[in-house]
């Protein structure tokens, strides 16, 4: 296979795993240079580069974008891990945030939609890394037994490195 069919391969790998997950860790630097990671969900099932979350304007995350746009999207289960390199800003897209508005987000922002505090959260992925162990516990259990027993390299299971 060439270079561009792994790539693509990767890709939709990532956008697979990436379907499984409802909520993310979101990874911003403070101004003293410390790593924050903040628990955001997940607003889109479908990953084409870019995350959507709707995020207080005053909140933490918010605050350090405004002086460094970079971020990280960590997203993990049992079986399987994401990992975007990115950046991320806050957007003015009224239509957006409609789209994106459901009652889970009614519960931290009880005046609807239209309470000026709600911001749209837009994280562009230029990178990501994953790992994926089809069959879950039970496969990775195994691998690893087999490994003990055999002498062989642990193969647990499917990783990769794609920029976006």
């Amino acid at each position: 296979m060439n270079d561009m069919t792994d790539s693509t391969d990767d890709r939709t790998k990532v956008a697979e795993l990436v379907k499984k997950f409802r909520f993310a860790m979101f990874v911003t630097g403070h101004a003293d240079g410390t790593l924050v990671a903040h628990p955001l969900t997940v607003q889109e099932a479908e990953f084409d580069g870019d995350l959507w979350f709707l995020v207080s304007k005053n909140s933490s995350p918010i605050r350090d974008l405004a002086a460094d746009s970079h971020a990280n999207v960590s997203l993990s289960s049992s079986d399987a891990w994401v990992s975007l390199s990115g950046t991320a800003r806050l957007v003015d897209d009224r239509e957006k945030l409609n789209e994106l508005w459901n009652p889970v987000v009614e519960a931290w922002f009880p005046d609807g939609p239209d309470d000026p505090a709600v911001g749209v959260l837009k994280f562009t992925a230029d990178s990501a890394e994953y790992w994926d162990t089809p069959g879950g516990r039970i496969a990775t259990a195994f691998s690893f037994v087999k490994s003990k027993i055999t002498g062989d390299r642990y193969d647990g299971g499917e990783s990769g490195k794609v920029d976006l």
